[in-house]
């Protein structure tokens, strides 16, 4: 079964995390990727421990279904590659510097001019404007800016950042929509446009309610621990032998909850029968639910809430998440070559994600793309 993306070519000239994921999602789906990396490699090959038969599983996480070649963007011959690569390509991915490929012909007003149905994707940190085209973009820099740090950690504790790159992932994403709605544009139009993503936009999105109660409501909000600003019960709730994540995020859910605790009539009780009012009194609600929880194991809870119908679940390690996946049929861990990868999260009635090589070493199909684009 075909991907949707098959027949569309796709040259990579991005490294480290936002790119790379972007391009992979488009491989995973069917497209073309070619990898172009530097002589020393994609920054992420040497970003270990931890590492699977001495290669960065870092760099494996983001890097399934492409072809590798190194080219010298210095070197005559290879820089003459690079320009055949985006003259033939559908879709071009970069995360250099914003103007950073200009010196090389390989920006997106000299690459258009000969392949005017070109996808020119640029990811950066702050964007291609005069205040942000000179900043470096890395995450955690973005976490910092973006205040999603401020957000993270206890209350009176210090910030903290989260516990991936997440801007990094959302601004790949963002990237991968762009790409996806501009080529659907093409259909139409026939031509191509460039397509800019940076993490700090990413960011400010992404943080949906957060930045919203400052932009709409004029509140800053603040580290609140594992707590919600706007719900309650929605947080980490201890159990005789751990804590519980109990989500109860609208009156008919909490009325479950209640019930199968035992205590039905706090549903009831005007300090707590809506939302709002379960958020304002919130240190008067948790001992009562606490008590409860106190008298039973959380997996014994987990299966009962469950079944009453309100979400909630354990705070497992990651490998506790991937068996949790497993036993429920996800089957969340594929293998490419002998690598073990995580499978791509979208499912088609229609058509499939698919798995055809695993993440390329430097160079390694260098000398057969290097044939082709000189044909």
């Amino acid at each position: 079964m075909k991907g949707p993306l098959s027949g569309l070519l796709v040259a990579d000239f991005s490294r480290i995390l936002a790119g790379p994921y972007a391009t992979m999602l488009l491989a995973d789906l069917g497209a073309d990727v070619v990898k172009v990396e530097s002589p020393g490699g994609d920054d992420t090959r040497s970003w270990q421990p931890p590492v699977r038969h001495g290669i960065s599983t870092y760099y494996l996480a983001v890097n399934r279904n492409k072809r590798s070649i190194a080219l010298d963007l210095k070197d005559p011959s290879d820089l003459a590659a690079a320009q055949e690569l985006a003259r033939r390509a559908d879709v071009l991915v970069e995360n250099f510097r914003p103007g950073g490929l200009a010196r090389f012909g390989l920006d997106y007003e000299t690459v258009a001019e000969g392949n005017a149905g070109l996808i020119y994707a640029s990811i950066s940190g702050f964007g291609s404007g005069p205040g942000g085209a000179e900043l470096p973009g890395y995450d955690l820099i973005v976490q910092a800016i973006s205040g999603l740090m401020s957000l993270t950690g206890a209350p009176d504790g210090e910030p903290f950042r989260a516990g991936i790159s997440v801007f990094d992932v959302m601004a790949g994403l963002h990237a991968t929509i762009g790409v996806l709605s501009a080529l659907n544009l093409r259909h139409e139009t026939g031509r191509g446009q460039h397509v800019e993503v940076n993490l700090l936009s990413s960011a400010l999105s992404g943080l949906v309610n957060q930045s919203s109660a400052y932009v709409a409501g004029g509140v800053v909000p603040l580290r609140m621990g594992n707590s919600h600003p706007s719900l309650f019960p929605y947080e980490p709730l201890p159990c005789a032998d751990g804590e519980l994540i109990i989500t109860a995020g609208n009156n008919g859910q909490f009325r479950k909850l209640v019930k199968v605790l035992g205590v039905p009539e706090l549903a009831d009780d005007p300090r707590f029968d809506r939302n709002e009012k379960r958020t304002a009194h919130r240190d008067e609600l948790r001992p009562l639910l606490v008590a409860r929880l106190m008298t039973r194991t959380k997996l014994e809870w987990f299966r009962d809430i469950i079944a009453a119908g309100v979400p909630c679940g354990p705070i497992n390690t990651v490998d506790g998440g991937v068996a949790f996946a497993e036993d429920i049929g996800l089957d969340p861990v594929v293998t490419v070559g002998e690598i073990p990868t995580v499978r791509n999260p979208i499912t088609f009635s229609d058509s499939a994600a698919s798995y055809r090589l695993p993440p390329p070493d430097l160079d390694e199909h260098g000398a057969e793309l290097r044939k082709w684009l000189s044909e």
